[in-house]
């Protein structure tokens, strides 16, 4: 969590357990941390962590059984395949902002790519 960010901490947490999901990290049915837990753990406000949760249940991600807990749902292949596609495009764009803000040249940085990698250029 980065409290310096300009995204909301609430999705923040969302988005951490979206990666969770999409990735097979959380598997379909599984209880997520009670609100309690996840905020004392994140050092946040409880209702920060309702919001992440609303959240994720409006778009599908899990399911809220008031008095039981939240649970993730089943997503389609298709669904989290596009959740992944989506990610990583998020990521692209984090690295590319990052390597501007820092003078590193899209040269230099598909440079370090392809080594990091293990590609051999000619």
């Amino acid at each position: 969590m980065d409290p310096r960010s300009p995204t909301p901490l609430y999705a923040q947490i969302a988005g951490r357990i979206k990666v969770a999901i999409a990735a097979g990290e959380l598997r379909p049915a599984e209880a997520l941390p009670s609100v309690r837990q996840l905020a004392a753990e994140l050092r946040v406000n409880p209702a920060t962590v309702v919001q992440a949760y609303r959240d994720l249940e409006a778009e599908g991600f899990v399911e809220i059984r008031h008095g039981a807990g939240t649970f993730v749902r089943e997503l389609a292949p298709a669904r989290r395949a596009r959740e992944r596609a989506r990610q990583a495009t998020a990521l692209v764009h984090k690295l590319l902002a990052d390597a501007r803000r820092i003078g590193v040249s899209l040269a230099e940085l598909q440079a370090a790519i392809e080594e990091e990698i293990g590609v051999k250029t000619p």
